[in-house]
C-alpha cells in the first residue's frame, strides 16, 4: 500500500476505486466490545481507504441468500479408560525413545535434530488421537503414517532417511495399539459403538458426530461438510465413516487438507476432483481443515458440522457461510460443561449484527491517514511509474533482488553488510560495486539498501517499477511460451502442379520430363519409362533428380530427363486425363462402377485443380515420339473403334466376352473386369486350356475348369471349349520411399488366374502389364516430386531475402522440413542439432557483446526468448512455414491422382512471406515443436551448404538480429591475476597465452569467492563458452563424419557435450586445484570426487558408464575457461578448439558412441510395445530416488536407484532395467 497512499498523499484525483468482498471484515478471535470491532473496522478502511458497506438488517439479505440454522450439540467429557491410555501412552514414548536413539550413531547433527522433530510430531499426532479421539482412530492414524500414500504430509520435502525412520516408528506404534483391538476378523468399528465408547476404541466426541450424521440418514440428497482443526482428524475421521456409514446409507466419504504449518499432502488438482465429487452428489460428505471456508460455492450444500469450534470469528462465520441450500444447518459440536466455548460460539453468533451496526454507524465518516516513513524524505520514487521503496522496504527488496540472481547448489547469493566498514557488499553476479554509507548509524544498512536499489534502478537491473529485471525477463518468456497456438495448419501444394481455369478451344504447352526406371533386381516384369508433362518448366535440381525406391524386390533407381516442350489440344488433354485417372483407379481401389461415373462427366473444371499429366513413354524403337499414345487411347477401347486398326490382323481369332465377340488380340493385353467376383485383371496370354481342362486344386484335387466356376462361382460356361486367358491381379501400389521396406522372395501363388472369356469385360486395350507395373511406383515418385517442388517454393522465398548469392541445394531444403514420421532414409535430426547449436552460439555471443552488465541468469532468460520452441515455433508461423512442413508418412490412398476432381476437395490460393503464391490443399496437425524443429534445420541446411554468412542472413530472415563481428570486452577493473592463480601453468596446460590474464581469474572464479580484489564470477563467460563449445563440438562431428544417419549426430553431441564428460575432462587435467570458491560444500564434493576418480574407467571422457555425480562447478570451468579464450582472442573458434580439444580428447566416434540409457530404453520399449510406467521420483536430505519400471511379456522389471544426482540416479536405474530385459530376450 506505499504506492497508494504516497499517490494519496501527492492530492491525485485518479487513483483506482479498491473493491472487495468478505464474509467479515473482523480477521481476529473477536473482541469483548463493540469497541474492538469499531477499531478493527476503522484499522481496515483507513489501510484499504475505502468504507465498509453492508445492508440494513440481516432479513434484507436472507431474501437473496439462504442461511444456515445454528445447532449446538452437546457431547459428554469422557475420557478413554485411564489404565488403557496410561499403557499405551507409556508404551508409545518406549517406542519414540527407541527409534530416536537409534540416530545417535549418525554423523550429521542437523540431520538427528531434523529427524527427531519428526517422531517427535508423529509423537505428538499419535497421543493427540489416542486422547481425543480414541484406540481405533489412533491405530488408523498409525497406518496413515506408514504408507507410502502419505509420505508428504508432514512435510514439503521429505528424506529418505528420515521416511524410514517414521515409517518404521509408525508400524511399532500400529502394532502395540492393534493389540487392543477385537481379534474376531468378522468385527467392525460399527458393531457396537456404544460397547466401543465404553472400551476406549472411540471417544464420546466421535459418537456425538456420528449421532449427529444418523439424524439425517433419511435425507435423500445429502452434501456435507465436517470442519476439523487437525490434518490428522480429517484423515482418521474420514476412515471412520467410510467403514460405519455403508451399514446404514450409500453415503462416499472424503476429506481435503490444506497447508498448515509446513503440512503439505494433496495436490490442487485432486483437491479440485474432490470438489467437483461433492458437486455432483459422487461425494455426500468432506471433512475439511479450514482449506473450505472460503471460496467453495456448492449451491446443494445443506449441512455443516463443526466438529472443532472456530478459533476466529471470520472462520465461524465463513464455514456457517458454506451451507447455501435452503433450510440447511449448522451443527455446533461443544463439550458439555465447556462455558467458556460455547459463551465464544454465543457472541460469534451475534458478532454479524454487531459488525453490521458499526458499519452503518460510522459510514459518514472520512478514512484517517495511515503512518508512513515517507514523510521523512528518506524514499526513492520512480517518476515515470510512482513506483517507491523506503527505508524499510529496501532491505527486503535488496535481499529479494539478490534472491533472483544465479546461484547453485554451493552458494546462494545474498547481500553481505559489513557493520565495521559501514559497507553493503553484493554478490558478484550483481554489476554494482560496494555501497557505503553515512548517516544515522541506527539506520545505516537501510541506508545503503536505499541507495543500493536506487542504483540499480538506474542501471536497469531494477525496474520502474521497482521489480528484479529478472523477473521481467522471466514473466516475458514465460509469457512466449504460454502464447496459444492453433496446431490446425495448412498442408501447402506447390504452384508448379495446380492451373487455373482452360478455355477449351486453347492449345496447351506441357514440359515432358522423362522418368526413366532402372530395375536392380530380376522380376519377369520388366518396367517402362513414364513421361511427366507439367505446364512450367521444373527447376534444374528436379529436372535432373536421381534417387532409389525401395521396393519389395530391391531397389529401383529413378532419373529425370527434359524431353522438351509439346503442345496437347482440348481432346488430348482429356484422353490422357481419362487414361491416368483410369490407370490409377484401377491400381488402388477396382471400383469400377464409380469410375465410369466419375469419367461420365470429366471435364477441364472452372475451378482451380492439379493438373499435369503421367502418361507411358514410348520404347527406343519408337524415339523421337516420347508419349506411347497407342497405350493412353486404350481407355477409350470400343468395338467400333478398334475394328478399323483391325482389318490386317494376322491371326483372327474371336472369343466370346461379357461385351460380345472380340478377336483374340483385343484381349491379349488387355485389363478386363470379372463381375462374378468383383476383380480386374490384366491379360498377359491366351492359354492352350479350356473349360474342359483340369485345374489342380490346393488339396491335391483336379477337376475341370466348368466344374470349378461352377462349384465355386455357381456359374455354368457357355462356351467350354474356347481358350482360357491368363489373368494377372495388378499391382498393389505401395510407399516405396520408406527407409526399411521389407523385401518379397517370391510371387504369391494366386496372383494369376485362369480366366474364361465369356466372364471378362474389357476396360482398356491394347496396354501391357509392365504398363501397369510401371505406374504402381509412380504416387512414390510423385510424393518425392511434389515434396521437392515445395522445397523449391520454400527456397525461392527463403533465397529472395539473401542479399548475397547463396546456393543450396533444394534437397537439403527437403531435408530440414521433412521429420522422422514420414519415415524415409532422411529426416531433419541432423541439421536440426546443427542449426540448433549454430543458433545456440549466435544468439549468445550476440547477447553477450550487447549486454556488459547482465549476468548469466539475465543472459540466459533473453537467450531463451530466441532460441525456446516456442519463440521458434512463432517466428515460424509468421514467416508461414507449416505449411510446407512433412509430417506423416506417405499414404498412396490419400494420393490426388491429377485431374481427378471427383473427391470434390477445393483447392485455396495463398501468399507466402514474399507474396509469392501457393496452393492449400487442407489441413492437418503440425505440433509446435515440429515448426521450431523446421526452423533450426533449415538454419542447419543454410549453415551446411552456404556457411555461417548464409545462416545468419536466414535468421535475419526470421526476424533474429545477429551479426558475428568481435566487440572488445571492456572491463572497468584492475585484477592482479598472478595474486590468485598460477598464470603460467594454466597457459601452458590450455596451450595459449593470454593478453588480458585478469579474464582467466574471472573463467576460475566461483560466485562463493565473495572477495573484493575479484569483481566478477565465471557465470557469464560459462554462458557464453557453453554455446561456444556445443557448436565447436556439433561442426566437428558434422564434417567429419560426413553421411551420418540421422539421429546418430544428436546421440554423438549428446555424449560429447555435457557436464560429466566436461567434469571429467576437468578433472583428468588438474583444473579442480585451480578454482576459486569459499564453499564448504563443494570443497567436500570435489576431494570425493578426486576420491573416487581413480575407480571410473580411463578408456573415454564420454558416455554414460558413469554411475558417479560430479560437482556442476567441474564441468563450468571447462565452458568458462573456453569463453575466457573465446572472448581474449578476438572471438577465434580456432583458438578455442585448439586449446580445449586437447582437454577432451578422444572425442567420440560413431564407433564408440552410447545412447544414453534412457533414451535406449525408451526406444527399445517403442519398438517392442512394451509398457513403461513414467519414472517416480521422491527426493530430500540430497539424495533422490527415481524408480524405473517395464512391463514386457507379462513379467515386471523395475528397479529403485538413489543418488545425490537425480540424473544419476534415472541414468543408473534405466540402465539396470535395460540390462534385465535384454537378458530376458536374449534367454528367449
Amino acid at each position: 500500500m506505499e504506492f497508494y497512499h504516497h499517490q494519496l498523499y501527492s492530492g491525485k484525483s485518479d487513483l483506482p476505486r479498491i473493491f472487495g468482498m468478505t464474509a467479515s471484515p473482523i480477521k481476529t478471535k473477536g473482541g469483548a466490545t463493540d469497541v474492538s470491532y469499531r477499531k478493527a473496522i476503522q484499522e481496515l478502511e483507513n489501510l484499504m481507504h475505502s468504507k465498509v458497506y453492508t445492508c440494513a438488517n440481516e432479513s434484507v439479505l436472507s431474501e437473496f441468500i439462504p442461511f444456515s440454522t445454528p445447532k449446538f450439540k452437546f457431547y459428554r467429557h469422557k475420557e478413554i479408560p485411564y489404565a488403557l491410555y496410561e499403557h499405551l501412552t507409556k508404551e508409545l514414548t518406549i517406542l519414540k525413545d527407541k527409534h530416536q536413539l537409534s540416530l545417535k550413531n549418525l554423523d550429521d547433527e542437523a540431520a538427528v535434530e531434523s529427524m527427531c522433530k519428526k517422531i517427535m510430531k508423529v509423537f505428538s499426532a499419535f497421543e493427540f488421537c489416542l486422547g481425543e479421539l480414541g484406540v481405533w482412530l489412533a491405530v488408523k492414524a498409525a497406518k496413515s503414517f506408514s504408507c507410502n500414500a502419505i509420505d508428504h504430509f508432514l512435510w514439503e520435502k521429505p528424506d529418505l532417511l528420515g521416511d524410514r525412520i517414521v515409517k518404521n516408528f509408525s508400524l511399532d506404534v500400529c502394532t502395540k495399539f492393534s493389540a487392543f483391538l477385537p481379534t474376531n476378523p468378522a468385527w467392525t468399528i460399527g458393531d457396537d459403538v456404544k460397547g466401543n465408547v465404553d472400551a476406549g476404541l472411540m471417544t464420546e466426541k466421535v459418537l456425538c458426530l456420528i449421532e449427529s450424521l444418523l439424524e439425517y440418514r433419511d435425507l435423500n440428497d445429502l452434501r456435507c461438510i465436517i470442519f476439523v482443526e487437525r490434518v490428522i482428524t480429517a484423515i482418521v475421521v474420514q476412515s471412520l465413516l467410510s467403514e460405519f456409514l455403508p451399514k446404514h446409507n450409500n453415503w462416499k466419504t472424503k476429506y481435503m487438507a490444506g497447508n498448515h504449518n509446513g503440512l503439505q499432502y494433496q495436490t490442487r488438482k485432486l483437491q479440485n476432483e474432490i470438489v467437483d465429487e461433492f458437486r455432483k452428489g459422487m461425494v455426500n460428505i468432506i471433512v475439511a481443515t479450514s482449506i473450505l471456508e472460503e471460496g467453495l460455492d456448492v449451491q446443494s450444500c445443506n449441512l455443516v458440522i463443526r466438529f472443532d469450534p472456530s478459533a476466529t470469528v471470520c472462520s465461524f462465520i465463513q464455514s456457517r457461510g458454506r451451507a447455501r441450500r435452503q433450510n440447511s444447518d449448522y451443527i455446533l459440536m461443544v463439550k458439555s460443561g465447556d462455558l467458556s466455548t460455547y459463551s465464544r460460539l454465543e457472541k460469534y453468533l451475534g458478532s454479524g449484527e454487531i459488525m453490521r451496526k458499526e458499519s452503518l454507524s460510522h459510514a459518514s465518516l472520512p478514512c484517517s491517514p495511515v503512518e508512513s516513513d515517507l514523510c521523512d524524505g528518506y524514499f526513492y520514487c520512480v517518476e515515470s511509474t510512482g513506483a517507491i521503496v523506503t527505508l524499510h522496504s529496501s532491505v527486503r527488496l535488496i535481499y529479494f533482488y539478490c534472491s533472483r540472481l544465479p546461484s547453485d547448489e554451493y552458494f546462494k547469493p545474498t547481500p553481505r553488510w559489513d557493520n565495521e566498514t559501514c559497507t553493503l557488499h553484493l554478490p558478484k553476479s550483481c554489476p554494482l560495486p560496494a555501497i557505503h554509507a553515512q548517516g544515522n548509524v541506527k539506520i545505516l544498512k537501510q541506508i545503503a539498501c536505499l541507495e543500493a536499489c536506487k542504483k540499480l534502478h538506474q542501471i536497469g537491473a531494477l525496474t520502474d517499477n521497482l521489480v528484479p529485471d529478472t523477473v521481467v525477463e522471466e514473466d516475458d518468456a514465460q509469457e512466449t511460451g504460454s502464447q496459444q497456438y492453433d496446431d490446425e495448419q495448412p498442408s501447402y501444394i506447390p504452384v508448379e502442379m495446380v492451373i487455373p481455369f482452360i478455355p477449351k478451344d486453347a492449345s496447351i504447352l506441357y514440359h515432358c520430363y522423362r522418368i526413366e526406371l532402372k530395375q536392380n533386381f530380376e522380376y519377369e516384369t520388366p518396367v517402362h519409362d513414364v513421361v511427366l508433362c507439367m505446364r512450367s518448366e521444373l527447376d534444374y535440381d528436379i529436372a535432373n533428380l536421381k534417387f532409389d525406391l525401395q521396393v519389395d524386390r530391391g531397389s529401383l533407381s529413378v532419373s529425370f530427363k527434359y524431353e522438351g516442350v509439346i503442345s496437347l489440344n482440348h481432346k488430348q488433354v482429356m484422353v490422357s486425363r481419362r487414361f491416368q485417372i483410369t490407370l490409377f483407379r484401377m491400381l488402388m481401389d477396382h471400383n469400377l462402377a464409380k469410375l465410369r461415373e466419375d469419367l461420365d462427366g470429366l471435364d477441364l473444371g472452372e475451378n482451380l485443380e492439379i493438373d499435369y499429366l503421367l502418361l507411358p513413354a514410348t520404347s527406343v524403337d519408337q524415339r523421337p515420339f516420347v508419349i506411347d499414345w497407342r497405350s493412353v487411347t486404350s481407355v477409350l477401347f470400343s468395338c467400333e473403334e478398334y475394328e478399323k486398326d483391325h482389318i490386317n490382323c494376322s491371326l483372327p481369332k474371336y472369343l466370346h466376352t461379357k461385351d460380345g465377340l472380340r478377336c483374340a488380340c483385343m484381349l491379349k493385353n488387355s485389363l478386363v473386369y470379372t463381375p462374378h467376383n468383383n476383380h480386374v485383371y490384366c491379360i498377359t496370354d491366351i492359354l492352350n486350356l479350356n473349360g474342359n481342362s483340369l485345374l489342380k486344386l490346393k488339396n491335391g484335387r483336379n477337376i475341370p475348369y466348368k466344374n470349378y466356376y461352377e462349384e465355386r462361382h455357381g456359374i455354368n460356361l457357355w462356351f467350354e471349349k474356347e481358350s482360357l486367358l491368363n489373368g494377372r491381379k495388378v499391382f498393389k501400389v505401395q510407399n516405396c520411399l520408406l527407409r526399411c521396406k521389407q523385401r518379397k522372395e517370391r510371387e504369391s501363388s494366386n496372383m494369376s488366374v485362369e480366366l474364361p472369356p465369356e466372364l471378362c469385360s474389357i476396360i482398356m486395350s491394347p496396354i501391357s502389364l509392365s504398363t501397369f507395373y510401371s505406374f504402381s511406383f509412380v504416387p512414390s515418385i510423385m510424393h518425392r516430386v511434389e515434396s521437392l517442388l515445395l522445397a523449391v517454393n520454400l527456397k525461392r522465398m527463403l533465397l529472395d531475402h539473401c542479399t548475397q548469392n547463396v546456393v543450396i541445394p533444394t534437397i537439403k531444403v527437403l531435408e530440414a522440413i521433412t521429420t522422422k514420421e514420414c519415415q524415409e532414409v532422411f529426416h531433419l535430426e541432423s541439421l536440426e542439432t546443427l542449426g540448433d547449436s549454430f543458433l545456440k552460439y549466435a544468439a549468445s555471443q550476440q547477447l553477450f557483446k550487447t549486454y556488459h552488465n547482465l549476468h548469466e541468469g539475465l543472459l540466459s532468460a533473453k537467450k531463451d526468448k530466441i532460441i525456446s520452441n516456442a519463440a521458434l515455433c512463432i517466428r515460424g508461423c509468421n514467416r508461414k512455414l507449416p505449411g510446407f512442413i512433412r509430417n506423416e508418412s506417405f499414404d498412396p490412398k490419400k494420393w490426388f491422382i491429377p485431374g481427378d476432381n471427383s473427391t470434390n476437395k477445393s483447392i485455396k490460393e495463398e501468399y507466402l512471406f514474399n507474396t509469392k503464391k501457393i496452393y492449400i490443399s487442407g489441413k492437418r496437425k503440425v505440433k509446435c515443436k515440429r515448426v521450431a524443429d523446421v526452423v533450426e534445420a533449415l538454419i542447419g541446411a543454410f549453415l551446411s551448404t552456404g556457411g555461417e554468412v548464409a545462416a545468419v542472413m536466414f535468421l535475419d530472415w526470421l526476424g533474429i538480429n545477429v551479426d558475428l563481428v568481435h566487440v572488445p570486452y571492456e572491463r572497468n577493473f584492475a585484477v592482479q591475476p598472478e595474486k590468485h592463480i598460477n598464470i603460467r601453468h594454466l597457459e601452458s596446460q590450455l596451450n595459449y597465452s593470454f593478453n588480458d590474464p585478469s579474464l582467466l581469474v574471472e573463467a576460475l572464479t566461483h560466485g562463493s569467492y565473495m572477495l573484493p580484489q575479484i569483481p566478477r564470477c565465471y557465470q557469464r563467460l560459462e554462458f557464453l563458452g557453453d554455446a561456444v563449445l556445443d557448436y565447436l563440438i556439433t561442426i566437428h562431428l558434422y564434417y567429419k563424419f560426413p553421411g551420418l544417419s540421422p539421429g546418430l549426430l544428436t546421440d554423438m553431441r549428446s555424449a560429447q557435450v555435457n557436464n560429466d564428460c566436461y567434469a571429467r575432462c576437468s578433472v583428468k587435467a588438474g583444473l579442480h586445484k585451480h578454482i576459486l570458491h569459499l564453499s564448504r560444500h563443494l570443497h567436500k564434493h570435489i576431494a570425493e570426487t578426486i576420491d573416487n576418480f581413480g575407480k571410473l574407467s580411463s578408456e573415454s571422457t564420454f558416455g554414460w558408464e558413469t554411475e558417479t555425480s560430479f560437482p556442476k562447478v567441474l564441468g563450468d570451468v571447462i565452458e568458462s575457461l573456453a569463453g575466457a579464450i573465446f572472448v581474449d582472442s578476438g572471438y577465434s573458434k580456432e583458438k578455442v578448439f585448439e586449446s580445449i580439444r586437447p582437454l577432451l580428447e578422444p572425442l567420440v566416434t560413431p564407433e564408440t558412441v552410447k545412447q544414453h540409457p534412457a533414451k535406449e530404453l525408451n526406444e527399445l520399449c517403442q519398438q517392442m510395445h512394451y509398457d513403461m510406467k513414467k519414472p517416480v521420483k521422491c527426493s530430500g536430505r540430497g539424495q533422490t530416488s527415481v524408480t524405473i519400471e517395464v512391463k514386457a511379456n507379462g513379467v515386471t522389471y523395475k528397479h529403485t536407484e538413489k543418488s545425490s544426482d537425480k540424473d544419476i540416479a534415472k541414468k543408473v536405474a534405466c540402465k539396470k532395467v535395460l540390462k534385465a530385459l535384454k537378458q530376458a530376450n536374449s534367454l528367449n
